[in-house]
């Protein structure tokens, strides 16, 4: 861990907004929550280039998809279910199947917006996206990596799911480009291998160092690209290990343990555990940190779940 603590909202928001200024094609659309979602600065500095549908989801699609067929590189960001669950017909339909160059971002995503309750929390969001053919799907890990990622998000054709929290979070990495499709090696390990996801490498990177306590060597890969998931380097690490647990702010049923699961389906002598959410509707509200620990998602929690699939 190195460095401060930044607002991935804020981070997210002043990132679009300084790609926004070299490229004339970004333009922003928000359901209610511009200011709440980083863009306070590019309201002010591109007005004509912010559209505010208010509370119309899936009007925001469409109509950015719309702005995607004239050449516009359209950003739409809000509350994780807002852009994926309730719209998911128009991003099915306007963005998947029309192959639209639309970048749909939930924040606030996982559990972050714990005190609201169920119908504010993003868990199934990746298995959602996933089903649409040709959707990318990025989970950033840290600020910088949010910033690296938006630079690749706006520069790839296609459409793009991006997810991101609400707490403050720390740098983790130093600052490199983001490659969309590439997952990374953070720890050496021979004797399981942790891959994580998005907001939950912080707490896997301390469930790394409990486990090295107890004497378990733990290969860590970041995963910041969801989808197309980086097999290769799965597979490498599932050879060389033979036991590999995913962990992820999500449904453990269709996302990333799912498509890992899928990755190494055919590789004898490979088992693996998938850490998330269980299937079913969350605790309704409470401490963030404290749901983590709940459904065993903090650096603890990790921890006790590799070391008992190990052992």
């Amino acid at each position: 861990m190195i460095g401060e603590l930044f607002d991935p909202r804020k981070t997210f928001g002043k990132a679009v907004t300084e790609v926004a200024a070299e490229n004339k094609d970004v333009v922003v659309f928000s359901a209610d929550s511009g200011k709440s979602s980083g863009f306070g600065d590019f309201i002010t500095r591109f007005p004509e280039r912010y559209f505010e549908v208010g509370i119309a989801e899936q009007s925001a699609v469409g109509m950015a998809a719309g702005m995607a067929t004239a050449g516009k590189i359209p950003v739409f960001c809000a509350i994780t279910p807002f852009v994926t669950a309730r719209p998911y017909e128009m991003v099915r339909n306007d963005m998947g199947y029309m192959r639209q160059n639309v970048k749909i971002v939930g924040r606030n995503t996982g559990m972050t917006y714990s005190d609201l309750g169920v119908t504010h929390q993003g868990i199934d969001d990746i298995a959602l996206m996933s089903l649409i053919p040709g959707m990318t799907i990025i989970a950033p890990q840290d600020p910088m990596e949010i910033e690296e990622a938006v630079k690749a998000m706006i520069a790839h054709k296609g459409p793009v799911y991006m997810r991101v929290g609400n707490p403050k979070i720390p740098q983790l990495f130093e600052r490199e480009p983001f490659v969309i499709g590439k997952g990374k090696v953070l720890l050496e390990g021979t004797d399981v291998t942790l891959i994580s996801t998005g907001s939950c490498t912080l707490d896997a990177l301390k469930a790394v160092e409990i486990l090295e306590k107890q004497g378990i060597s733990t290969k860590l890969i970041g995963m910041p690209t969801v989808l197309p998931l980086d097999e290769e380097l799965v597979r490498s690490a599932a050879a060389q290990t033979g036991k590999v647990v995913t962990v992820e702010e999500a449904y453990v049923h269709g996302g990333l343990g799912s498509l890992v699961t899928e990755a190494v389906s055919d590789m004898a002598g490979v088992t693996v555990k998938r850490l998330g959410m269980p299937m079913g509707y969350a605790i309704t509200s409470g401490n963030y940190r404290e749901l983590l620990a709940y459904y065993h998602l903090d650096g603890e929690g990790i921890a006790n779940s590799v070391a008992e699939f190990v052992k």
